[in-house]
């Protein structure tokens, strides 16, 4: 198969994968399809009633019956004005529901996504994908797909009627067809590749401008204002070529069909005139009785006007063409997106209510098949209601665990068990029900506080809410700005504690078994770290604890500590079995006390 033929078939096979989305409005489909033929009739019709006019009754002066030929026009004209409208309200009534479905359905599957695959792509290119691409799509389903088929209607039924007129003159006009088709079609393969190019040049331009628009203050404070202006300039200025070059060749199938059109009328006249039948005799192609060597003035009528049906889809078709190929461009990045493999939803009753016995064996990752090792030969059991603190250097492969006991990252050698579950096999819904993360990035939505502790959750009531925010000291948020207030973009009305607060707030309301704590503490003032751990310390007992923590203070207390280095477990203990054996713990001890006396200094 060519490559122009499979390009072909994945084109239509993404416009099949589009049907889910189309089908729960089958019938104003149908309803589409059957009012289709009769706005192909109507427009038939009024060129042959233009010529019955002329012809029968202008030219020999018959007034008899000319009154019901210009009634029976007008209500063709004002027939087809009516079934074109129904047709257009509802192809755009069908390509709107479609659009919400899509967009929906799209925005649904992102959110299950593993989480891994976030740290690969740009959150602006996510963004184009759900916003712009799926936008894309509503010319096509309004006046695209559908239409086309109405258009190739009008033009096979013109023809028709043009060859029953006159076969010969038809037979001129179509001699000129071929090289018009392949102009067109050499275009519209072009186009395919401009647009697909196109797509992928905006969603680079918007991840970039979410990019730097998120990071401004680092882009201020440095005062990277004029690289960050070139670098975007240079990225928007790639779009714009692509842009203009699609323009370009859009505006070349258009004036292709356009300037054709009046290559055709020449022909009529010509014929009309006689003039390409004696062409015809003098060349010997026919003898004087095949081909006629002139036209009535109805029928020179009436062909000008058909002619005009006939390029009005077939120009039509040639924009049509291109948002066909706009739309495929855009449909193949979406597709690709739903194609990305999602976490399962749903939980078995097997799986719930989790004790939070945690067994690690023999426990090796890396990011990439051919990246380095981050964690080697893990060995690690944590019991029901133990709190257990990870120490070592930045890199030591910490958050990777952590990473890994949510599913956040899949593929990883030897074992993890949660509860006797494999948890590579257990039901990531169900799992991140039972194990919550804090980690040492603030995530606050631009809701209210009651919504950013319950996260819209119906079963966390607003009395649940007030009292979780009691539990970590949180009451304070709603005594200062209150239940209903809505935070602004990046909770900039929250001091850092607060927002630390928060955080542990909505762990406490959403009850899990197992928390793991990644640096929860380390923007948070000591006064409100020791309010912190003195709630972890009530609200989780008989719970599972994993701390990830720098400050002493937050770990030297856990029931065990573990020691890692370069992505392997080095020292495990208590902190005083620890401090004695006067290894790298002790050593991360001593650095620690010397930077919060440097810190209190």
């Amino acid at each position: 198969m060519s490559s122009e033929r499979k390009a072909n078939a994945a084109d239509w096979n993404l416009l099949k994968r589009l049907w889910p989305f189309l089908a729960p409005d089958w019938k104003v489909l149908v309803f589409v399809l059957v009012v289709t033929p009769a706005t192909t009739v109507t427009a038939l019709l009024q060129p042959y009633l233009l010529k019955m006019a002329i012809d029968e009754h202008i030219v020999p002066k018959v007034a008899d019956g000319l009154w019901n030929v210009v009634l029976l026009y007008i209500g063709v004209v004002l027939g087809g004005y009516l079934v074109i409208a129904a047709y257009t309200t509802a192809l755009g009534w069908m390509g709107q529901r479609t659009i919400v479905r899509l967009r929906t359905a799209l925005y649904d599957h992102s959110l299950r996504l593993p989480l891994s695959f976030f740290d690969s792509q740009p959150a602006g290119k996510l963004l184009t994908r759900i916003t712009s691409d799926v936008e894309s799509l509503g010319e096509t389903l309004a006046a695209g797909t559908v239409t086309v088929f109405r258009d190739l209607l009008l033009i096979v039924g013109t023809l028709v009627v043009m060859f029953w007129l006159d076969p010969w003159l038809t037979t001129w006009m179509l001699l000129l067809a071929p090289l018009l088709l392949l102009s067109v079609e050499v275009i519209r393969r072009r186009l395919r590749k401009i647009f697909l190019d196109v797509r992928e040049a905006l969603s680079t331009v918007n991840a970039y401008l979410a990019e730097r628009v998120d990071g401004v203050e680092v882009v201020q404070l440095y005062r990277n204002e004029q690289m960050s202006l070139q670098q975007f300039d240079e990225r928007n200025s790639h779009f714009r070529d692509l842009t203009k070059r699609s323009n370009t060749f859009e505006s070349m199938m258009y004036s292709i069909v356009d300037g054709s059109a009046g290559i055709f009328v020449a022909v009529i006249l010509a014929y009309g005139g006689g003039l390409v039948g004696a062409l015809a005799m003098h060349m010997g192609l026919v003898d004087s009785e095949a081909v006629s060597t002139g036209l009535s003035i109805g029928l020179l009528v009436a062909f000008i006007d058909y002619l005009d049906k006939l390029f009005r889809p077939l120009r039509e078709l040639s924009g049509k063409v291109a948002i066909i190929q706009r739309a495929v461009a855009a449909l193949s990045k979406i597709f690709w997106l739903f194609d990305v493999q999602q976490g399962e939803t749903g939980c078995g009753a097997t799986v719930s209510d989790l004790d939070g016995h945690l067994v690690i064996r023999d426990l090796s990752f890396r990011y990439r098949p051919d990246g380095p090792l981050v964690l080697k030969n893990i060995n690690l059991e944590v019991q029901p209601g133990e709190v257990v603190a990870l120490v070592g250097a930045t890199g030591s492969g910490k958050t990777t665990l952590t990473r890994l006991i949510v599913r956040a990252y899949e593929g990883y050698s030897g074992s993890i068990q949660l509860d006797g579950y494999e948890v590579g096999e257990i039901d990531p819904w169900c799992l991140r029900r039972e194990v919550a993360a804090v980690r040492q990035e603030i995530q606050v939505f631009s809701e209210s506080v009651a919504f950013n502790i319950g996260l819209g959750n119906p079963d966390i009531t607003d009395e649940h809410v007030e009292a979780s925010a009691k539990i970590v000291h949180a009451d304070r948020i709603l005594t200062r700005l209150g239940m209903q207030h809505v935070l602004r973009e990046r909770g900039v009305d929250l001091s850092v504690g607060e927002g630390q607060l928060l955080t542990f707030a909505r762990t406490m309301a959403h009850q899990p078994n197992f928390v793991i704590l990644d640096e929860a503490t380390a923007s948070v003032d000591s006064l409100t770290e020791a309010v912190v751990q003195d709630a972890i310390a009530r609200i989780l007992a008989r719970k599972t604890v994993m701390v990830i923590a720098h400050r002493m203070s937050t770990i030297q207390h856990a029931d065990k500590i573990v020691v890692m280095d370069r992505g392997e477990v080095v020292e495990h203990g208590d902190h005083v079995t620890l401090m004695k054996a006067n290894g790298l713990y002790a050593q991360l001890v001593e650095a620690g006390k010397r930077q919060e006396q440097l810190a209190i200094v």
